[in-house]
């Protein structure tokens, strides 16, 4: 199994396989960079189909939080974890206690925090082997909220950029995916007047949104054909790419969810095609401020971290300016902002 000629790869200081028979553990820390302080990123549960799929996703969504955490100005550097299984089948306390284990042999170089199918309580499990964890209930707990917060302002944003105004009224908005942040995000949006369109796998998750915010439900395939002004994908990653490009017919894209282009070129391709991009991970870096709030000298307050989150909206306005000047997509200006905060420092 190729790692370090993987693209992905781009000089991560520290790749850990791990393993533990008793409780069936079989995990991937990838550690990017330390550059700006220790390396935080959430621990992601998955039943790849195989081994390599598990390291291709651990060391892209490392990369990824190097890069957002840079951009939302946090002494962290980037990092990111996968336990691979079924999380319905193999959760437990002892391979959560395992997983923290694990974590303590890195010494802090590593924290790790709730991410798809780990909760709160996964890991609470973990700190009872190692300090090395954060967003913890009583401490500053789940960050969905904040990242629904922080795409509702990214949103908020693109539409000052394109259009010059913030008002939702009669603006249609396609929600891909219905887990807990983007539930937050169609309480922001049907709070601010905007019309919803709704699918998820899970039917309850869309009975849900359609029950308390008058949204209108759509099949999986058919999100990418609506004429709506926004589309926000909210599930996991890869859904901007050859074939949904030439379908989609909102003028802005601007979603919680993590790689939302499948290939780099996918931006340029929006770009021309006169969509307003949102990089991923500079929209969707709510859950991680309000991780770090957690770390502050003064102790954490939800006042000082949404006031944080709200640095969201003049980052993208800061970053769609650019891309409009420099003629560039914005996800490959995001990049140029983030490399030049981790070059020069925060």
């Amino acid at each position: 199994m190729a790692v370090f000629n993987q693209v992905e790869f781009d000089n991560h200081e520290q790749v850990v396989f791990c393993s533990d028979k008793e409780s069936g553990l079989k995990a991937i820390i990838a550690v990017h960079s330390t550059k700006l302080g220790p390396a935080v990123g959430g621990c992601r549960m998955w039943d790849y189909a195989k081994d390599e799929d598990a390291v291709y996703d651990v060391l892209r969504l490392s990369k990824g939080m190097t890069y957002k955490n840079a951009v939302a100005r946090l002494p962290f550097g980037g990092g990111k974890s996968v336990i691979i299984g079924n999380a319905k089948e193999i959760k437990s306390e002892q391979l959560f206690r395992a997983f923290g284990r694990q974590l303590e042999r890195l010494n802090g170089s590593y924290y790790s925090a709730e991410d798809v199918n780990i909760t709160c309580a996964d890991v609470a499990l973990m700190n009872k082997e190692t300090n090395y964890v954060l967003g913890l209930e009583g401490k500053s707990g789940n960050p969905s909220p904040f990242t629904a917060y922080g795409t509702f302002l990214g949103i908020k944003a693109a539409l000052q950029h394109q259009r010059g105004h913030q008002d939702f009224s009669g603006i249609k908005v396609a929600v891909q995916g219905l887990g807990a942040v983007a539930y937050g995000l169609c309480q922001h949006l049907a709070d601010a007047g905007a019309k919803l369109f709704v699918t998820d796998i899970n039917q309850v998750a869309i009975d849900r949104v359609v029950n308390d915010f008058g949204a209108t439900a759509v099949g999986i395939d058919d999100i990418y054909d609506l004429d709506v002004d926004v589309y926000a994908p909210c599930a996991l990653g890869a859904t901007i790419n050859d074939d949904t490009i030439p379908r989609i017919r909102a003028t802005i894209i601007a979603g919680c969810a993590n790689n939302q282009l499948a290939q780099s070129r996918h931006g340029e391709i929006i770009r021309e095609k006169g969509i307003l991009y949102a990089p991923d991970y500079v929209i969707n870096a709510g859950g991680i401020i309000n991780v770090y709030y957690e770390t502050a000298p003064e102790g954490y307050t939800v006042e000082a971290s949404n006031k944080h989150v709200e640095g969201i909206f003049n980052t993208l306005t800061e970053i769609f300016s650019r891309s409009e000047k420099d003629q560039k997509s914005t996800h490959l200006i995001a990049d140029e902002l983030a490399q030049e905060i981790i070059q020069n420092g925060l």
